[in-house]
């Protein structure tokens, strides 16, 4: 599904009706009606409800406008709030507010904070709440009047209901400061990119897109690069196996990873590498680790390096973990793996060197953070899974920054290193180096728990293993990830589960992915 940012929607807008010629008020007569049917479908007995719509005095309360007008006609008791003056209103909207005055539609103009106040008891008697106040071009956190609207409105019981975008969102990114809590958004034409991300998914409550009639051509037009991860593409990217398929032409992935108190990071990534399909697994590890992370690693086999004085992985590692990538199809390499000097050494020698399919995760990023540059010397497709503190490194920002806007934080990155980059958290960000990014969908705050990012790695490995193109092994291995745990949140509870629980629920959640079952 594509998803538009604020300024690609505004320009589908123009297109459409100042090249391809169909009319504002079309579009927003039938934007209106789409939003219409999504509130009938959220409460069907609506008619019989008392509705208050809250409209301010652009497009967004023009659409407003229009779901009044239809509902009074139906008979139901629906009430506008103006909150603007009357003169005030232009164009399209205008038009459709003065079609409601004609009709005897009960208009209430309130202007400013004190004409609200004076309506605070008369509001209270609302069960639907119908936000067109504003609509995508919101540029900084609401304050003042609207501020206050949209904090009332929050308080009251009912049902409410968002006119393409929740008043107080930003569009691009999903954040902003007060924001209206919908239980239900209409979007239209196509979903915003805030809309995909947290904590605007959860503000925006259950999301229709709304077909107002924007041509295919206009949506090409202004070449959307943004994607929300639907279930259909991540079936669609499942590695085929043959029926006489063995472990030998399955895939191999040799995992480096492990330190002293971490062997369990190791075993987890392995664990997941087999339960996500892989043929053969091997963990290079510490020589003085092999003996323990074999008691958590029981299918994988082990390879056992020269360690350090610390019993890590340094420079000594190098040459006999090169010689064992011979014959594998995908190297990961971070979990777990510590970062002191001789380590980052080593991961920036790997870098350099490696000559398959790799996932740099964990220490790994940590490691590479102190040497970014060595990106530009890789050989091999590189996937990166940083959670946003590990991306703040990379980037030389702080984590803040990175979490206002995701989505170009992990874009430019992939772009200026050449690498696929999962920017792990709520709602993933999985960015690639043609620019393109897509937004995972799947996944729950009970992966709230330490080692899911060992096991995600161990996943994307296997499918890179299994011949699956870097790009669809990261968007898939993250889709697969998150179904597993919403499975586990379904079946068990919310939280509680493990990252070991999640790497076991792999098998059920392909299944499930590949019959096109339900959770």
């Amino acid at each position: 599904m594509i998803l538009v940012s604020a300024s690609q929607m505004r320009e589908m807008d123009r297109k459409t009706i100042e090249d391809f010629g169909l009319p504002g008020m079309v579009l927003m007569e039938t934007a209106a009606r789409g939003a219409l049917d999504a509130l009938y479908s959220l409460v069907p007995d609506l008619a019989a409800r008392s509705i208050a719509v809250f409209a301010g005095k652009g497009n967004n309360g023009g659409d407003g406008f229009v779901m009044a007008r239809c509902l009074f006609g139906q008979g139901a008791a629906v009430t506008v709030y103006l909150l603007a003056n009357r003169e005030n209103i232009k164009g399209d909207a205008r038009t459709n507010l003065e079609l409601l005055y004609k009709m005897g539609a009960p208009v209430v103009e309130l202007p400013d904070k004190t004409a609200f106040a004076k309506k605070h008891k008369a509001l209270a008697r609302h069960e639907v709440w119908i936000d067109a106040i504003l609509g995508t071009g919101l540029a900084s956190p609401l304050e003042g009047y609207f501020k206050a609207v949209v904090e009332f409105i929050n308080r009251q019981p009912g049902v409410k209901f968002a006119v393409d975008i929740p008043s107080g969102l930003f569009a691009d990114t999903g954040r902003g400061g007060v924001v209206f809590q919908a239980d239900a958004t209409a979007t239209m034409g196509a979903m915003k990119t805030g809309m995909a991300q947290e904590p605007g998914a959860s503000l925006s409550g259950k999301i229709t897109v709304v077909d107002i009639g924007i041509p295919s051509h206009v949506v090409e037009s202004v070449r959307p690069d943004t994607f929300l991860l639907t279930r259909r593409m991540a079936a669609e990217a499942l590695p085929l196996r043959d029926a006489a398929a063995h472990k030998g032409n399955t895939g191999h992935v040799l995992v480096a990873a492990g330190s002293p108190g971490k062997t369990g990071a190791g075993a987890l990534a392995a664990n997941a590498a087999m339960r996500a399909g892989a043929g053969l697994v091997t963990v290079a590890t510490p020589k003085s680790l092999g003996p323990v992370l074999e008691s958590l690693a029981v299918e994988p086999m082990t390879l056992y390096l020269p360690e350090t004085d610390d019993k890590t992985l340094g420079e000594d590692a190098a040459k006999p973990l090169l010689a064992a990538l011979a014959g594998k199809a995908a190297f990961a390499v971070g979990p777990g793996l510590g970062t002191g000097e001789q380590t980052a050494r080593l991961v920036s020698l790997l870098l350099e060197k490696v000559k398959i399919p790799m996932v740099v995760d964990a220490d790994a990023l940590n490691c590479l953070a102190k040497n970014p540059g060595i990106l530009k010397k890789v050989k091999a497709p590189v996937i990166l899974t940083p959670h946003p503190g590990e991306m703040a490194r990379l980037a030389g920002l702080s984590t803040a920054q990175i979490q206002a806007d995701r989505i170009q934080c992990a874009r430019d990155f992939a772009v200026a290193n050449k690498v696929h980059l999962v920017l792990k958290g709520a709602r993933t960000v999985i960015a690639h180096p043609d620019s393109t990014v897509y937004i995972n969908p799947t996944g729950n705050s009970g992966m709230a728990s330490a080692g899911m990012g060992d096991v995600l790695t161990g996943v994307i490995a296997a499918l890179l293993a299994q011949g699956c193109p870097p790009e669809h092994a990261a968007r898939l291995g993250v889709y697969l990830h998150g179904l597993a745990a919403d499975r586990l949140y379904e079946s068990t509870g919310p939280f509680g589960y493990t990252a070991g629980d999640v790497a076991n629920a792999l098998p059920g959640a392909v299944l499930c992915l590949a019959k096109g079952k339900k959770l």
